[in-house]
């Protein structure tokens, strides 16, 4: 049963309660026991927002980005919220970088909400609960919701199966390494923004992503990603990289495309959960226990690695 006190805060949050969001939010983060129950309460609103993920390496002004990106959709009398991927405490254990300190101008605008998250050793850069958080921001009410993620190169590719429009931003400096992260990072990217392009080597770097993208298979149907550059800090090229995330939104509003794409996200995600909750009901305290006993025989030699898993995997039959 729903816990009364968690329900009156969620309906608090969808009335605006901005404390209350964040207490909704914390309890996610903190994989609360009504997690599930939260996100089932609010099942028939969580697809209403638009999903954005910016990332790219360390460095490549992906804050900038997205503070002045948040500027232009509050000119179009959009709400936005912004859940901004950052690097755990090894201390805390929570998000090292502060949301409001990189976006002060903006984070007291009624219609911006920030939140900070860790990642928690998610090696995709994502936050494992950031699909939960996006779909909370979505049914209280924000029409754009940006996932700004950690610069942790070519493992961040998760976010292409949490967002509806990835942009992957990049600075002219990355032109000795696009070869290294074609295969990984640049791969996933609806829109590439070369940022700092007042640098330079971004005319360079622009032209070995074209090459780049000739080379890919892409049949005419397809979204070809536009390759954008921007000076963040003076707002150059920003009213561009907005009006290419409403044309990759109406290329994916066609034919269904966003409904295909967010359903094949949905499915990993599904399959991510049902992972999760495998996971914790194996590795209960009896077979815990079993592989703590026999890992030294591992050890020594007495019994092979898949022996000892087939030992616990058997131990299902006997529960």
């Amino acid at each position: 049963m729903f816990n009364n006190d968690i329900n009156n805060i969620v309906n608090a949050a969808i009335s605006g309660n901005r404390r209350a969001l964040s207490r909704i939010i914390s309890y996610v983060e903190s994989d609360h026991a009504e997690t599930s129950n939260i996100i089932s309460s609010i099942k028939d609103r969580i697809w209403n927002a638009y999903r954005i993920g910016i990332t790219g390496p360390p460095g490549a002004g992906k804050s900038t980005l997205t503070n002045e990106l948040t500027k232009l959709f509050l000119s179009q009398n959009k709400k936005v919220a912004i859940v901004a991927v950052d690097p755990t405490s090894p201390f805390s254990g929570g998000a090292l970088l502060g949301d409001r300190i990189r976006m002060n101008d903006i984070g007291t605008n009624n219609d911006v909400f920030i939140r900070s998250m860790a990642t928690r050793g998610s090696l995709g850069g994502l936050s494992k609960k950031t699909n939960d958080v996006a779909d909370i921001l979505s049914a209280i009410g924000y029409d754009i919701v940006i996932i700004e993620t950690v610069g942790v190169g070519q493992s961040e590719l998760d976010i292409a199966t949490t967002a509806d429009t990835t942009i992957v931003a990049i600075v002219p400096e990355s032109g000795d390494s696009i070869q290294a992260m074609k295969a990984g990072l640049m791969e996933i990217a609806d829109l590439y923004v070369i940022n700092k392009s007042d640098r330079p080597g971004a005319e360079m770097l622009q032209t070995a992503l074209s090459a780049m993208l000739s080379l890919k298979n892409t049949r005419t149907n397809d979204w070809h990603p536009t390759i954008l550059q921007t000076v963040a800090t003076d707002s150059k090229g920003i009213t561009e990289m907005m009006e290419e995330i409403f044309r990759h939104k109406i290329f994916l509003e066609k034919d269904d495309a966003l409904q295909n794409k967010r359903a094949r996200n949905a499915k990993l995600r599904v399959k991510e959960i049902v992972e999760s909750i495998l996971r914790e009901d194996v590795w209960n305290e009896k077979r815990t226990n079993l592989l703590t006993e026999e890992i030294s025989k591992v050890l020594e030699g007495k019994l092979s690695p898949y022996s000892l898993a087939f030992m616990i995997v058997n131990s299902f039959n006997k529960a």
